[in-house]
């Protein structure tokens, strides 16, 4: 299904929900696709579960040293503190963006959306996330939804939206679809 496509998953140093970025990057695996890490800074990368520490993840490339245009796609795993971390970084909010502007789909779960917001990539669209971003969300012009998973194409970029870990079967599904279009 996604064979020959490699997929980005930016993250920031520390603070990922580890089991929003394992799982989608299983599933980008099981569909004949690579994942490549992404980050702000090289070495390794910390998750959570939840608060607590999780496991460590070698970065495969750095945000300043690659571009859009290498991807098929992009997952935008959350966790509270990587999302909010990412939307200051202006090299990973123009990563964010260039995504959209080449029309490549982007999946984003949980808190994840906080970044979407920063790169101005929400406004006319439809999504869904953890439900403290809902006016975060309306704010910045999208139209929020109480759904496991939205696909919205109304915009120049598929872009898939979940609102938490329980979300992650449907959410792995609808984005490998959209990286195989």
């Amino acid at each position: 299904m996604l064979n020959g496509k490699t997929i980005a998953f930016l993250v920031a140093p520390e603070g990922i929900e580890q089991v929003e970025l394992t799982e989608p990057w299983k599933a980008v695996q099981q569909a004949g696709g690579t994942p490549k890490l992404i980050s702000t800074q090289s070495g390794t990368v910390q998750a959570f579960n939840h608060l607590d520490k999780a496991d460590r993840f070698p970065v495969d490339a750095t945000v300043d040293g690659v571009s859009a245009g290498e991807f098929d796609g992009l997952v935008l795993p959350g966790g509270v503190a990587n999302p909010d971390f990412l939307r200051t970084e202006p090299g990973a909010v123009q990563f964010v963006k260039d995504f959209f502007d080449a029309g490549k789909p982007v999946a984003a779960i949980c808190h994840a959306p906080w970044t979407l917001i920063e790169a101005d990539v929400v406004r006319d669209r439809t999504v869904t996330s953890w439900p403290s971003l809902k006016t975060d969300l309306r704010n910045a012009g999208a139209t929020w939804v109480d759904r496991e998973v939205v696909v919205c194409t109304g915009g120049s970029s598929p872009l898939i939206t979940s609102r938490k870990p329980d979300d992650l079967k449907a959410f792995c599904q609808a984005a490998v679809d959209a990286f195989a279009r």
